[in-house]
């Protein structure tokens, strides 16, 4: 089994969830008291949050490919990033580093596939859902079509991200307005919903979704067990 270097703390509310769902699949694959081989980077979030909100992506991505760097130097044999927003900077962590890194949009797709879904709605901060790194490869290198929320309903998807979910606040308040605007979606042909925030998935659980729900950090951490194996 590989060693697996998780880039994380982005937010730390969902990075635990990795490494208790990567821990869970070894264990339930290979029995006993078996658990992976993980190294960590844990980032302070408000120092990542501080460059998102200037823009300055440049220096979000040079942050994360001395982590990746530093990871692969301590044994790391495979990465993952344990965060949809900041596969913005994807390219610079893959150049830092000789050893895979895992894309959590590809894991994403290889799901949907399975599905047979063509359209997909994608739910996430304003950074997934505006900016064209993570829709453009969905639709460009997997051939998904990929709708996201109106622009009020954006605005309250990035808020509750914010203000609740990466400060470890869930809300039924917010839960009912997120299952609102995601039966709008629905309503506007999408065949599926993609958790493209890995807290989505704190707040919104797929029994409560009409449709197939990819929850984006759990099958990013199983494709990381299966590329370990």
């Amino acid at each position: 089994m590989k060693r697996i270097g998780l880039i994380g703390g982005m937010s730390w509310e969902s990075s635990i969830e990795y490494e208790r769902i990567i821990n869970e699949e070894v264990r339930r694959r290979l029995g006993g008291v078996h658990s992976a081989d993980l190294i960590i980077r844990s980032f302070d979030f408000a120092d990542i949050e501080e460059l998102q909100t200037r823009n300055d992506w440049a220096s979000a991505g040079l942050l994360l490919a001395d982590a990746a760097r530093t990871l692969t130097q301590a044994g790391a044999e495979l990465l993952v990033l344990c965060t949809n927003s900041m596969h913005r900077v994807f390219d610079a962590i893959a150049g830092a580093t000789s050893v895979p890194v895992l894309h959590i949009a590809d894991a994403t797709a290889a799901a949907i596939s399975r599905e047979g879904i063509e359209t997909v709605g994608l739910l996430g901060t304003r950074y997934t859902m505006e900016l064209p790194f993570y829709r453009e490869r969905l639709e460009d290198l997997h051939g998904i079509r990929v709708q996201i929320p109106d622009d009020d309903e954006r605005t309250v998807i990035h808020d509750v991200i914010y203000d609740e979910l990466v400060r470890g606040i869930v809300r039924d308040e917010s839960r009912a307005r997120y299952l609102t605007i995601i039966e709008n979606m629905i309503d506007r042909g999408c065949e599926g919903i993609i958790a493209g925030c890995t807290e989505i998935e704190l707040l919104v659980q797929p029994h409560l979704v009409s449709v197939p729900y990819f929850a984006t950090a759990r099958l990013h951490a199983i494709a990381a067990v299966d590329a370990a194996f």
